[in-house]
């Protein structure tokens, strides 16, 4: 638009439809003064788009507008939408293009690093080949040092040479130590000292979390990572240290000493204790200096290693129970980008001391894919997290800030934590036993020592003595993908809960808590309803509440009949997010949901413990029907190799509860109890998800192979044609050898439930059981009532008489709710009757057409 003197002129055009840019002009030109302008942008801060009232409203308002035509003003409007919505699209796609220029630059370095690499390895290669083709060339000396390969790769193999012992009061050794970490920390970030493989599924990309690779036959187990952020260095630093923030294993950061360097920089001398992930194995810790340093290209790094005999320098804590684990060279390089942003590199070295676990668990501390998993990519994650809700690009959810939420999630996790290890100087100590438990009961005595101090405290402790007790197991499986035995265990809570159990969970938060229940009380528990609240970025955590509802409970435990609710996250149940665990904790809390309420978590992690972990991940929807077919196909499945997918997992399940000091060896019988109900019910569920059981392409989900859902398809089909006299025109015909086929391919949902007063589903197809998200084992308790709103409930009970004297009928679109709470919209349903085949109605079909989650 061309600007007047004193003021911006507009083209008055001719009216087009809401919202769209002028079309026709006309040729008159408006010239508006500053003062118009002004009070033209005051309302379009308001209200970009003004009704034709508002804008006469304004026109009577503003004298200053009083010359200029309703029409004129209205263009104005338009205008200006138009030019906001260039200026974003402008934005955006500079945005883009910087990310691609960056994205570009960081995979050209990326390629002559490669490059240098594949030089020394065809290097290698030849040296390799001329010993063998002459072997009068070959030394005498067999050792493994005699293996010829580069420098940087030598003495990455080994041991350091030993320096004379520094301390913190000579700066000049800590900052030579340093030094030289920043040295072979730069050559492992941008250089050939490690050998990189990149991590299958890892593409990079300006929207990719970035470019993941792990460690190829080096001491230790290293991860490396680099990636594109929107955040400046300085706050990526901040970020990086902040290592309990987005290191879950992490239960303390100690910074011992701090030592300002000449050059600007600093030496920190840390000392860093780690959660053990089972009840299996000790946890670790670490003794590391740490070196932050600006670069002459304006970068900045961040280096680490263990302080050891052999590098020098000051002893560290040595901590009871803790096993001491090396930190080698590591660190994080951040350089900026042109326009905003940092380019970041991540390293991370260690040396676990795999040989203290029991063998089974070594995987664990072998594996670089898990290192990169649990801190590696952790850390991409947590930067990438914080950026986005920077941007103000996330919604706040319950009235709250995301920081809130990821504060949540800590806690719950940090919780978990804390139980699973039982740590002595938290207040745990064991309970006595006779040794030949397989489930640890630990009391802790000191609950708000534990809680922390800027936790609300719990009405238990503060009106009577108690304390917490934790009952605690890990027990090994064969053949159950993670991801899908958490998943499993979060959809169908009933399969293993106690209602009793998880009520005196939550009346543990009353001040008036009720006696310790039994397994299995009289009454029972309600449907469960998941709540969402947050997620990261890519969905491989989410948070959410789950509200469980009671009913029908004894007289005499009316409290019982109250709704219950538990804070729960789940992580690692995404097909499509890396992780090195599946883990689902929850704890109770109270209708007010305070920031500060105090959590008791409790819950299960599994870790798959073979390296193979490239496998195909579950389907969304569990089908344990598939666990009990029996036909043609279900033979052959269940006769193919469990190799296919993860041999074998650590599960570990910890629960904790309060008690008053008069009750304590109660809840702890209780407790045993409850776990080892638990854990049986767990074992009977992987035992049904197994792959051994579910066959190879578990990916996948069969059709009941039974005569009677054979027999049912036909009934469908046929009926559908008799009463609107056409087909259904099935999505996927393609490899249809049956009816039954036909009707599970289909991309519309079709259900079927029983013609009782309260109908119940009997059948449904892979989509059906999509948007109701259940399986066919459990359709059965899910009612027709339960999933349709009122809107829907009212349209059925005005056409159900049509649907039984005509045979069908056509309803409105509408909303309808799966057996997990989520809402799915439906732009048409279809209704009939499904006649048997002497004509007697057998149930009402139901095919919701065009459906999505919303």
């Amino acid at each position: 638009m061309a600007a007047a003197v004193g003021g911006r002129g507009e083209r008055l055009s001719s009216s087009s439809p809401t919202g769209a840019a002028p079309q026709v002009d006309t040729g008159k030109y408006v010239r508006y003064t500053p003062e118009q302008v002004e009070a033209l942008e005051r309302v379009y801060t308001e209200c970009p788009k003004p009704s034709s009232l508002r804008r006469q409203q304004l026109i009577r308002e503003c004298p200053i507008l009083s010359n200029i035509e309703p029409k004129q003003i209205k263009v104005w409007f338009q205008n200006r939408r138009c030019r906001e919505k260039q200026r974003k699209e402008a934005s955006r796609l500079q945005t883009v293009n910087r990310k691609l220029n960056a994205m570009n630059k960081l995979l050209m370095e990326e390629n002559d690093r490669l490059q240098k690499q594949v030089s020394r390895l065809v290097y290698e290669n030849g040296y390799m080949r001329t010993q063998l083709h002459n072997p009068s060339a070959a030394t005498t000396d067999t050792s493994c040092e005699s293996v010829v390969t580069s420098g940087q790769h030598h003495q990455q193999q080994n041991p350091a040479v030993l320096h004379p012992q520094r301390d913190a009061n000579n700066p000049a050794g800590l900052l030579a130590i340093a030094e030289e970490t920043l040295a072979e920390f730069m050559s492992k970030a941008t250089g050939t000292a490690v050998e990189w493989v990149q991590m299958v599924g890892m593409k990079p990309g300006p929207d990719s979390i970035g470019i993941i690779a792990v460690s190829h036959n080096c001491s230790g187990v290293a991860a490396r990572a680099c990636g594109l952020v929107s955040l400046e260095p300085t706050k990526v630093a901040e970020i990086l240290k902040d290592r309990p923030s987005w290191y879950r294993d992490c239960r303390c950061v100690d910074i011992i000493h701090v030592i300002p360097t000449g050059n600007g920089g600093t030496i920190e001398l840390i000392y860093m204790q780690t959660y053990a992930p089972t009840t299996l194995a000790a946890p670790r810790d670490f003794w590391t200096l740490r070196y932050t340093s600006g670069l002459e290209d304006g970068s900045l790094v961040i280096c680490e290693r263990s302080l050891t005999q052999s590098t020098g320098g000051p002893s560290g804590p040595n901590t009871p129970n803790f096993i001491r684990a090396e930190v080698l060279p590591s660190g994080y390089l951040i350089r900026p980008c042109e326009g905003g942003g940092s380019m970041i590199y991540i390293v991370d070295h260690v040396d676990l001391d795999a040989w203290s676990v029991p063998e089974v668990l070594r995987p664990l501390y072998e594996s670089p894919k898990i290192l990169a998993q649990k801190m590696t990519i952790a850390a991409l994650r947590q930067i990438r997290q914080i950026a986005h809700e920077s941007s103000g690009e996330i919604p706040y959810g319950a009235g709250r800030q995301p920081a809130v939420f990821r504060t949540f999630s800590q806690r719950l996790s940090r919780g978990f934590n804390d139980a699973v290890s039982g740590f002595p100087d938290d207040g745990w100590s064991l309970l006595s036993s006779d040794g030949s438990e397989d489930i640890t009961i630990s009391v802790n005595s000191s609950p708000n020592k534990l809680i922390g101090s800027h936790v609300s405290p719990n009405p238990l402790f503060s009106t009577v003595g108690g304390g917490i007790l934790c009952a605690k197991a890990s027990m090994l499986l064969q053949n159950v993908p993670p991801a899908l035995l958490v998943r499993f265990l979060r959809e169908h809570r009933s399969e293993w809960a106690d209602p009793g159990v998880d009520a005196y969970s939550a009346a543990s938060l009353r001040a008036s808590p009720y006696t310790v229940p039994g397994l299995r009380t009289s009454g029972f528990m309600g449907s469960q309803v998941i709540l969402p609240l947050a997620h990261t970025l890519e969905h491989e955590e989410f948070l959410e509440v789950i509200r469980l509802e009671g009913h029908g409970f004894s007289h005499d435990e009316v409290l019982l009949s109250r709704d219950m609710y538990l804070l729960q996250l789940c992580s690692g149940v995404d097909e499509n997010a890396t992780s090195a665990f599946a883990q689902l904790v929850f704890a109770p809390i109270d209708e007010s949901f305070a920031d500060d309420a105090p959590l008791l978590p409790s819950g299960f992690r599994v870790i798959p413990l073979d390296a193979k972990m490239d496998v195909p991940s579950a389907t969304r929807t569990l089908d344990l029907a598939s666990a009990l077919e029996v036909g043609p196909g279900g033979a052959s499945r269940a006769s193919t190799d469990a190799s296919s997918g993860c041999n074998r997992s650590v599960l570990t399940i910890a629960f904790q509860f309060s008690y008053e000091n008069h009750l304590r060896e109660s809840v702890a019988a209780m407790a045993r109890n409850y776990v080892r109900a638990v854990m049986a019910s767990v074992q009977r569920v992987a035992v049904a998800i197994a792959p051994s059981r579910l066959g190879p392409q578990i990916g996948m989900k069969h059709p009941p192979a039974s005569p009677e859902a054979l027999t049912l398809a036909s009934w469908i089909g046929r009926s559908y044609r008799a009463h609107t006299g056409a087909d259904i025109h099935w999505s996927d015909t393609e490899d249809a050898d049956s009816p039954l086929a036909l009707l599970w391919k289909h991309s519309d949902a079709i259900l079927c439930c029983s013609l009782k007063p309260a109908p119940m589903f009997t059948f449904a197809n892979n989509a059906g059981l999509d948007i109701l998200e259940t399986t066919l084992v459990n359709l059965q308790d899910i009612s027709l009532e339960m999933i349709l709103d009122d809107e829907g409930r009212k349209a059925l009970c005005s056409e159900f008489p049509k649907i039984m004297q005509q045979g069908f009928t056509y309803l409105p679109g509408g909303v309808c709710k799966s057996s997990m709470g989520r809402q799915a919209s439906y732009e048409q349903a279809v209704a009939w009757k499904v006649l048997s085949n002497d004509d007697t109605p057998h149930c009402l079909a139901f095919m919701l057409v065009n459906w999505t989650f919303m």
